[in-house]
């Protein structure tokens, strides 16, 4: 991945009233990494991700000197975020946090974490893909030890394409014959879902096209949701919404899962983390899915944004510092970790480090996709993550006014070139509002 993630959060550092308080956290501190069979080292650590508590308990097996007490907590979009944002406050949150990428950068901005870069060395670093270490770095500290990567694919229903003689799209334009087919064959059927209530799904298909939403040149943040990626993106799924080629129903809702479970959805635009997630809605479907590289603008140039994908940070007021990123490191980088997640949940997430895959592809039974290799496709999908998106400092404020924009889309009360620009708009408010020098191009 490009260095234009810590060039931005560069600048934003130089800004004067964005991360007053970043410097006040930098380097290992004294806290001990083990204590001792009678007195272990606790830490405390809050998570949404499924299969928590079972990591937790494996480490808690094998390890004497430290201890970890687990939370679940909800997920981030359904308050976990604000949960720990409360927590921070009131100065009771826990040692350890799960906190996805894009998220990180508003954590870091508020004071909530702990720089970790004095735990982070080079070999260490060198255990995880380079996307992901560039996605923790902000002004060139280490912020968050990754979990995983989210790389974007199309899972299909292969009984269903085979049937009515359909290929696997591998560009958009394919895509959108694909859909007619579809529809051609079953009326009432759609190729997918264009998710109206979630904004990461739409700003992975920008990602993925080339857009580039968020830059930093000097000391002012760069804002651009309406650049020509992002207007040929909204163009193309505003078309497929209009002409009815393909549902609107939210995600993981009732209606998206009982038209699963009816057949009247044939594929699904997902993250890697989706393989599990579907084999679990639908296990009655198994043997009929398979999945496929995500299409692309051109049919030589295969590109993939990310939806999701997780890190573990520390606190800010963390005194277990060393330990608890000993333990966040063998979440990571430990085989009886990425065994007990994946075994435990049905996961289908792709390790940020490269030696845990086979771990992983060996966990992950992939009956339903009649033993495909997932994670042979996982990982070229994660090799074509587009290098150049960057995620800013006020995520909150994107995705809220794109959510709300999203929502009127479906209902045919705007559209989505409307969408990004109010998502625009409603940023660049933002960070003028917290004192952020922006540059607005459009």
């Amino acid at each position: 991945m490009s260095r234009s993630w810590s060039r931005s959060v560069h600048a934003l550092v130089g800004a004067a009233t964005a991360l007053a308080v970043v410097t006040a956290c930098g380097g290992a501190d004294d806290s001990r990494a083990r204590g001792t069979a009678d007195d272990p080292v606790t830490v405390s650590f809050w998570a949404w991700t499924r299969g928590s508590q079972e990591v937790v308990d494996a480490f808690n097996a094998t390890h004497d000197t430290i201890k970890v007490e687990f939370e679940e907590i909800p997920s981030g979009g359904l308050g976990g975020y604000p949960k720990i944002a409360n927590a921070v406050k009131a100065g009771i949150a826990p040692d350890l946090l799960s906190i996805e990428y894009p998220q990180l950068s508003a954590f870091v901005s508020q004071g909530s974490l702990q720089d970790i870069s004095g735990y982070l060395t080079e070999d260490i670093k060198k255990k995880f893909l380079p996307q992901t270490i560039e996605m923790t770095t902000l002004g060139g500290r280490n912020w968050a030890v990754p979990f995983d990567a989210a790389p974007q694919v199309f899972y299909y229903r292969k009984d269903f394409f085979t049937e009515h003689g359909i290929t696997p799209p591998t560009t958009w334009d394919g895509f959108r014959e694909a859909a007619e087919q579809v529809r051609k064959a079953e009326p009432r059927t759609r190729i997918a879902t264009f998710f109206p209530d979630d904004p990461t799904f739409f700003q992975a298909m920008a990602w993925q096209a080339g857009a580039q939403w968020f830059r930093a040149d000097t000391d002012a943040w760069r804002v651009h949701t309406t650049d020509p990626a992002s207007a040929r993106t909204a163009a193309y799924w505003q078309g497929m919404i209009d002409d009815r080629l393909v549902s609107t129903a939210s995600s993981f809702s009732p209606e998206w899962t009982g038209s699963l479970k009816q057949g009247t959805t044939v594929g699904y635009l997902g993250a890697s983390w989706g393989a599990g997630v579907l084999a679990g809605i639908v296990p009655e479907q198994k043997g009929k899915w398979a999945a496929v590289r995500l299409p692309s603008w051109e049919a030589d140039r295969p590109a993939s944004g990310m939806i999701g994908g997780s890190t573990f940070a520390v606190s800010k007021g963390s005194s277990k510092t060393a330990a608890a990123v000993e333990f966040a490191l063998w979440m990571s980088t430990h085989e009886d970790a990425i065994n007990a997640r994946i075994g435990a949940s049905t996961s289908s997430a792709l390790p940020a480090s490269p030696a845990m895959v086979p771990i992983a592809k060996k966990a992950f039974d992939t009956g339903f996709y009649g033993g495909q290799d997932l994670y042979g496709l996982f990982e070229e999908a994660g090799a074509s993550i587009g290098p150049d998106w960057v995620w800013g400092p006020s995520p909150g404020a994107t995705n809220s006014a794109l959510g709300d924009a999203l929502g009127e889309v479906a209902g045919g009360g705007a559209t989505l070139p409307d969408a990004i620009r109010r998502a625009h708009d409603a940023t660049v408010a933002d960070l003028r509002k917290r004192g952020l020098k922006v540059e607005d191009p459009s």
